[in-house]
């Protein structure tokens, strides 16, 4: 027994392997449906050729037993003859046993062709059968391979953007990306820090220039200067 299980495990995978390695399987598909084809129209022809047959011993039939009505209608005008007295009796026996004999003859021949008939109907009826079949195979898998090419160009793209996107990963650019990224969030950080810097220094310089108010103290000066200049001096205190 275990070895016939490890025999039918080195089938089984012969066969997966000579699957994986089939051709294109649209093309084995597409010539499957041929080949199909191909047996339907031999089988076609043979079933015409069939009922060809049938329809020849159909035809048998009735003409035999024509020909066995016929010669019983001449035995009969025979004998009628030889009652008549136009015939000699014993020439008459004897034409009309020969027309009985060639009657059972007749007749044996219509057994045999309605046995004919009646295999040849019955292969109809069984190639008629099989014709159907291959037609309803043909059209199934005609549906199916529309599916298949359908399945097929989906696994194709599906298969290609996996491997780009493989062949992507392989070659880190999506680490250097993720680097460039962080790198960017670092330059961010810094010029806002330094931003930080600067406005602090500007604040400090802003408090002491409003603390001295410079403009207005030099304005002042100015003024005195100038009511010097004039004789003007200070206005008398009260």
């Amino acid at each position: 027994m275990k070895f016939l299980r490890r025999l039918f495990k080195i089938g089984q995978a012969e066969v997966h392997h000579t699957i994986d390695n089939m051709e294109d399987p649209i093309k084995m598909t597409e010539q499957g449906i041929r080949d199909m084809k191909e047996d339907l129209d031999k089988s076609l022809e043979a079933l015409a050729q069939v009922k060809a047959m049938s329809i020849r011993a159909k035809n048998e039939v009735e003409q035999y037993g024509n020909t066995a009505e016929d010669y019983t209608e001449k035995a009969m005008l025979i004998l009628k003859k030889a009652q008549k007295g136009e015939m000699d009796a014993t020439e008459a026996d004897r034409l009309a046993t020969e027309a009985l004999v060639k009657k059972e003859e007749a007749l044996g021949h219509q057994k045999r062709a309605e046995g004919d008939k009646e295999k040849f109907d019955q292969n109809v009826v069984q190639m008629e059968g099989n014709v159907q079949t291959i037609k309803h195979n043909i059209s199934k898998w005609e549906n199916e391979l529309k599916i298949l090419r359908s399945r097929v160009k989906v696994a194709d793209a599906t298969k290609s953007l996996n491997k780009q996107m493989a062949k992507i990963d392989s070659n880190g650019t999506i680490s250097l990306l993720e680097r460039m990224k962080e790198k960017v969030n670092q330059e961010e950080a810094l010029a806002e820090a330094y931003g930080d810097i600067a406005n602090a220094s500007k604040s400090v310089d802003d408090e002491i220039n409003r603390a001295v108010d410079v403009k207005k103290t030099k304005a002042t000066s100015e003024l005195e200067k100038l009511k010097e200049q004039m004789g003007l001096g200070n206005s008398p205190q009260e």
